[in-house]
């Protein structure tokens, strides 16, 4: 059996063990992959692994000997699935390896909005303490997380960690209701219609799927409904915020501050228009990057492959 991996750079920075995958077969690994070169990397492959590389018709066309896909993510829109399902390949993800590290991220970029840690380090670096007159100052409004209102805009694995986090911390959790899902009494948290909740909400952490309905969920209009306080963090998908209007909401202190991990190109344009927006961290997509969660990417992946050898698939989407 030859496997192919087309793009490990983005998961493997040289501290991952592929022997367990390699004792499956002839394995190939390459750290990326060029739309150009995937047909012929693939030529003969019986299992192709790809993070971001994508995978259609075409390329499964020119590739007749692939019968395994395996997405080394949970998000897999870089497989053609309906023509997956029609040449019989099987395609498997790897659902809720980083929730735990996600949702620390998450937290970790809530509280430094809250604390406003960038700016503060920033000024002790310059020297700024060191010229104080008093043991202590603060440039900024610090802002005491315990007693405000965080909602969550999708309460799935990751979601619900961010929310009990938040709990622990004296929150008190709503869950925002998306496109298509009732509102009401569901699960841990009340789910409150989406207008009320962002209303209502001291902080929004966004971990929402991106489909057609949630694309720009957060717009100009949801900003100037906010609290002029509120914070929004986003460990989800870029483009679930529009983010002109996003920047447009910061220079103007419609709300009081955005901290995401994801934007909406990837990498972003040096001309992005977020870069050097006020009270803005942006995270270079690393939610999931912990060694801990990448062990766990990859030993997923060596179970969906050697659950599809003995006929069992397990984490199939196809």
């Amino acid at each position: 059996m030859r496997i192919v991996c087309l793009d490990a750079a983005p998961a493997d920075a040289g501290d991952l063990d592929w022997s367990g995958i390699s004792s499956l077969g002839e394995l190939t690994v390459h750290p990326n992959t060029a739309a150009r070169d995937v047909t012929r990397r693939l030529s003969g492959a019986t299992v192709a692994l790809t993070n971001k590389v994508r995978i259609d018709d075409a390329v499964m066309e020119s590739a007749p000997d692939l019968r395994l896909i395996c997405v080394l993510a949970t998000g897999y829109d870089v497989v053609e699935i309906e023509a997956a399902r029609r040449r019989g390949i099987t395609v498997c993800n790897v659902p809720a390896y980083s929730t735990a590290s996600t949702a620390q991220l998450a937290i970790g970029l809530l509280i430094a909005l809250a604390s406003r840690i960038d700016a503060h380090n920033a000024a002790v670096h310059r020297g700024e303490w060191s010229d104080a007159p008093a043991f202590t100052f603060w440039k900024h409004p610090l802002v005491e997380l315990d007693g405000l209102t965080l909602a969550i805009v999708g309460t799935g694995a990751i979601g619900s960690r961010v929310g009990r986090i938040a709990e622990a911390m004296g929150m008190s959790v709503i869950s925002a209701q998306l496109p298509g899902r009732p509102a009401g009494a569901t699960g841990a948290w009340l789910r409150v219609p989406f207008s009320e909740a962002m209303a209502a909400a001291d902080a929004v952490s966004l971990h929402a799927p991106l489909t057609a309905d949630t694309k720009h969920l957060i717009d100009a209009d949801v900003l100037r409904s906010m609290k002029a306080g509120a914070f929004i963090v986003n460990a989800g998908r870029g483009p679930l915020v529009d983010e002109a209007a996003m920047r447009a909401a910061l220079d103007s202190s419609a709300i009081a501050g955005y901290a995401s991990d994801v934007l909406s190109t990837e990498p972003p344009p040096h001309s992005h228009p977020l870069f050097g927006a006020p009270n803005c961290i942006l995270t270079p997509h690393i939610g999931w990057a912990t060694l801990a969660a990448r062990k766990r990417l990859l030993a997923t992946v060596e179970a969906n492959i050697r659950a599809w050898v003995d006929r069992e698939p397990q984490n199939t989407v196809s």
